[in-house]
């Protein structure tokens, strides 16, 4: 007789709902079972980060439970080998858990919980889904509550994700500084409103973009100084029930030990527990840098707008053909792409405030939708910006000659006149020469106003891209 085929393909595990079914192959159990037939919502899986911060927290905590005698060292050292062949990349498949799931991350932390204890188990030399040698609850998760491991694994998982957002943004700002110093002598009309302002030079543009990016990088690692509170030790609600300061304090160094960041118990586990305000400011500052990086892709695809009827006062390296319908057109794809995550940057920032506004008493329950937000924003803006650095920064060249054309049909150039002839008599002569299209220099010879020589002097483009009046001695 043929068996049925889900009772062949399955194993039955329980829990305090009673008995479910589990695949037999599976390292998850029973809860993370449920909670994939519970919340079917996005396909969306744990962020890797946010998976291997978890695990750091799982092996941390098995070491402090072992040297603190209440975790038999077997199973301690078995929950730490499963821990190491996860974080070096085995069974990352068997984390199924959807973004959308229940609140506060429980289902996150039995996923977690159950992997290690069956792997845990097997290394023994038991079977998956006994939980007789390893238990997910009694052994993996000692010491611990989803209501502490969550937030901290969320903090973690950013800061494992901090340093190569930063480098990317310096990276970013450095490249854009390198063309600050190759187009130094570029002479260009400044833009205001869309519309000509007083002279400028290509590289003081440039080297304000790096500047920007710069900062905004700044504020992003500032704001990840507050994630290094951990309440790890806090459990359910702050109060350390069933862990305990010591179990916290070497947790917590054994974690700083195997990342290299220092990590420190929080100051306030209450704080820690309610809050996710640490990780908001955190987002806040990507946003801050989503902003930056958005206006500086925004520049560089109408600086480069032509070739023939826009600016082209720059030239972007063409990464691949830009239209199915007009042969030769090449776009600005890698700063459309750029665009396009500093959007979803801001969406991910919004998200997070809300859902961080969201928590109610003791312990904000949004935390699955906060941490996957700020982890793919940080993920996505990342990439984005070695993109437009390797891709598009470092190969741009500039007109010389277009960006000087348009500079001298500009008639801001008037503007350097009015401290010697006056506002009135200056926009007088910038109006003449938009009606006429007759150079400025002539209209303010044929009046009178001033002598050739002090005119020129006045007028001189390089005067005019330096701090003080225009063509006074100095």
């Amino acid at each position: 007789m043929t068996p049925d085929p889900i009772t062949f393909m399955t194993r039955v595990e329980h829990d305090p709902l009673g008995e479910y079914p589990v695949p037999t192959d599976a390292y998850y159990g029973v809860q993370t079972a449920r909670a994939v037939e519970n919340f079917p919502i996005s396909g969306l899986r744990a962020h890797p980060d946010l998976v291997t911060a978890t695990v750091l927290i799982k092996k941390a905590a098995a070491r402090a439970n072992v040297e603190l005698r209440r975790l038999d060292s077997r199973v301690g050292e078995a929950i730490v080998k499963a821990a190491d062949e996860i974080l070096n990349g085995a069974l990352r498949d068997q984390f199924i858990v959807d973004v959308y799931q229940a609140g506060a991350g429980t289902s996150h932390n039995m996923n977690v919980n159950e992997v290690l204890a069956n792997r845990g188990s097997e290394l023994l030399g038991g079977a998956r889904g006994e939980y007789r040698l390893v238990h997910p609850n009694d052994h993996v998760n000692m010491g611990q509550s989803t209501n502490d491991v969550f937030p901290s694994a969320t903090r973690l998982a950013l800061l494992l994700g901090h340093a190569p957002l930063v480098e990317a943004a310096r990276a970013l700002a450095a490249s854009l500084q390198r063309k600050a110093a190759d187009f130094a002598s570029v002479l260009k009309v400044g833009r205001t409103h869309l519309q000509d302002a007083v002279p400028m030079t290509l590289g003081q543009e440039f080297g304000g973009y790096a500047a920007c990016i710069d900062r905004g990088a700044d504020d992003v690692a500032t704001a990840a100084e507050q994630l290094k509170e951990l309440n790890l030790g806090a459990t359910a609600v702050g109060t350390g029930l069933n862990a305990g300061e010591d179990f916290t304090a070497r947790t917590v160094t054994h974690l700083a030990e195997s990342i290299g960041i220092g990590v420190v118990p929080a100051v306030n586990r209450f704080r820690v527990t309610q809050s996710m305000g640490d990780v908001l400011a955190y987002s806040g500052a990507m946003r801050r840098l989503a902003i930056e990086l958005g206006k500086v892709a925004s520049d560089l695809r109408l600086l480069s707008m032509g070739p023939r009827a826009g600016l082209s006062e720059i030239a972007l390296p063409a990464v691949q053909p830009g239209s199915s319908i007009m042969p030769g057109k090449v776009n600005p794809s890698v700063p459309e792409m750029v665009n396009q995550v500093c959007f979803q940057v801001v969406g991910c920032d919004t998200t997070v405030c809300m859902a961080a506004e969201a928590g109610q008493l003791e312990l904000n329950v949004m935390m699955p939708v906060i941490a996957w937000n700020s982890l793919h924003a940080s993920t996505i803006m990342r990439n984005a910006m070695h993109a437009l650095k390797v891709r598009t920064v470092d190969g741009i060249t500039a007109d010389a000659t277009r960006a000087r054309e348009l500079l001298e049909r500009s008639t801001a150039l008037a503007t350097a006149l009015s401290p010697y002839i006056g506002y009135e008599k200056t926009a007088e002569i910038a109006k003449e020469s938009v009606a006429t299209g007759r150079p400025i220099r002539t209209l303010v010879l044929e009046r009178g106003l001033l002598e050739a020589t002090e005119l020129d002097r006045i007028l001189s483009v390089d005067a005019m891209t330096s701090p003080g009046i225009a063509g006074e001695k100095r």
